[in-house]
């Protein structure tokens, strides 16, 4: 079993950061590949981050209302 860190993805040039409006997965949570995990507001848009990686959450980096930088770590997934 391996750590895979999620951070968040820029989605357009001008994406420099997100807040964290509310994360859909948490701690023991199993996950698939390309499922959800977090929505972020971003640009006055929100979006849903999805999984890059099948497993199961560790924890979370990034708590709900916190703005995070691009390519910044928000999550932890014990990969299988």
């Amino acid at each position: 079993m391996a750590e895979f860190t999620v951070v968040l993805p820029q989605y357009g040039m001008g994406m420099q950061d997100g807040e964290i409006v509310k994360w859909l997965k948490g701690p023991g949570d199993r996950v698939a590949e390309g499922e959800n995990l977090v929505e972020v507001e971003a640009a006055k848009t929100t979006v849903e981050v999805p999984s890059p990686v099948s497993g199961t959450v560790l924890r979370i980096i990034a708590e709900e209302g916190e703005t995070v930088d691009v390519r910044a770590p928000i999550m932890v997934i014990e990969t299988e």
